[in-house]
């Protein structure tokens, strides 16, 4: 029998190496919280019967089944002494089992060492799953694997794939889910600078909001021509804000009116009441900024607005995810995905639009007004985000998708 120690960040990462160095007849001898990780005690060759004789006799195991030393940087465990303790194999659904080896620990140590237990049965229950659902529908794992690379998050995924047929040839499963993922992103079709009105960008700072309205607004003076167009900035936090969105507005020939609270904003748009295409700059406001919450009773105070909120393609899924949260009280009626050029990866952003149905107006890639904004087109987005699976990107392992997936299949 053949015990070593195995200790890493989270029980995840502790059973992946278990099961790299050790194979799947590994067993679990136990679990326990260590200030930076999780330890795990492994074997392989196990004989429960020498184990529990050495805890009745006291005496200590052969030198052969005594505890390995443990790689460079850790430490190498003591003989084992203590009575049996309760075995999990590694591929294997473990039973529930006592993981605490002595009666006087405390209750945080029991919590400690429960937490463990729950993580490591929760790992085994994923890899299961994932590794039947592979065994039984090879091309649904091929799908999933593809919204993986695509960075397309599992809520998502899982629901995508659902809506795919129970039966699936190769050549479906290789080009199905790109129409089912395109036709799940909402297109608002619709165009500010023909259909006019007021129109207020939000969104937290640095997704550019300003360089937006000013590609738009050099939209509507193509169109209504300048006399017809004006802009309104609210942004009285941002230093240099109006003096930027001033800067477009001369360029453009468009007058552009400040805004610094409730009543004036209503007093400037009864103003430009006439104007035929109005768009106002607001501040960047972070979700979590108190700043939002006075934002969004300005813009409710100035009547008809039409609010779109701004994010930035470049930013992590779950940064894009936590801002459409916090905005979404502001019922924003559409979506404009800026830095189409910065982003490796589109599948948060599409992720986000999906699980929260934020219907989209445009899409931009670039810096240049007005070049750099188009109208917002599904089948484009889905092609651009899958040109990523003829690039670079990495082969996703099965543990990996065990992870994302596992778990949810298991409860399904």
């Amino acid at each position: 029998m053949k015990i070593k120690r195995f200790v890493a960040p989270d029980m995840r990462q502790a059973m992946r190496e278990v099961r790299e160095e050790q194979g799947p007849d590994a067993v679990i001898l136990s679990t326990r919280r260590l200030d930076d990780g999780v330890e795990i005690i492994a074997a392989v060759d196990y004989d429960e019967a020498l184990v529990r004789e050495a805890a009745r006799s006291g005496e200590p195991l052969p030198a052969e089944t005594r505890i390995k030393p443990a790689a460079a940087g850790t430490t190498a465990a003591p003989t084992t002494k203590s009575p049996a303790p309760a075995v999990v194999a590694v591929n294997e659904p473990p039973a529930l089992h006592p993981v605490i080896e002595q009666a006087a620990l405390d209750t945080a140590r029991m919590r400690a060492e429960l937490g463990s237990l729950r993580e490591l049965l929760e790992s085994q229950m994923a890899s299961l799953a994932w590794n039947d659902m592979q065994r039984r529908h090879p091309l649904r794992g091929r799908v999933l694997r593809d919204m993986a690379r695509l960075g397309i998050e599992a809520d998502v995924a899982r629901k995508l794939a659902e809506e795919l047929p129970d039966q699936l040839s190769a050549d479906q499963a290789r080009y199905l889910p790109l129409g089912v993922l395109s036709r799940s992103l909402s297109i608002t079709g619709h165009d500010i600078a023909a259909h006019g009105g007021v129109t207020a960008l939000v969104g937290p700072t640095g997704v550019g909001k300003t360089t937006t309205i000013a590609k738009l607004a050099a939209r509507a003076v193509l169109r209504h021509g300048a006399s017809q167009v004006a802009l309104v900035s609210t942004d009285n936090y941002r230093i240099g804000a109006a003096a930027q969105l001033e800067h477009y507005g001369r360029l453009l020939g468009v007058r552009v009116f400040p805004a610094h609270d409730a009543e004036s904003l209503r007093e400037v748009l009864d103003v430009l009441r006439g104007r035929r295409v109005v768009l106002v700059d607001t501040a960047g406001v972070a979700g979590s900024d108190p700043r939002l919450q006075q934002q969004m009773e300005l813009l409710r105070s100035a009547g008809e607005v039409r609010t779109c909120l701004v994010l930035a393609a470049n930013a992590q899924a779950q940064a894009i995810d936590d801002m459409v949260r916090a905005y979404m009280p502001q019922h924003p009626q559409a979506c404009i995905l800026t830095k189409l050029d910065e982003a490796p990866s589109l599948g948060g952003a599409l992720s986000a639009l999906i699980r929260h149905r934020l219907p989209l107006d445009y899409t931009t890639d670039g810096q240049r007004v007005p070049e750099d904004i188009t109208a917002a087109d599904a089948r484009v987005l889905v092609c651009r985000a899958a040109q990523v699976l003829k690039g670079n990107a990495p082969a996703i392992d099965d543990s990996h998708m065990a992870e994302r997936f596992g778990l949810a299949l298991a409860n399904a």
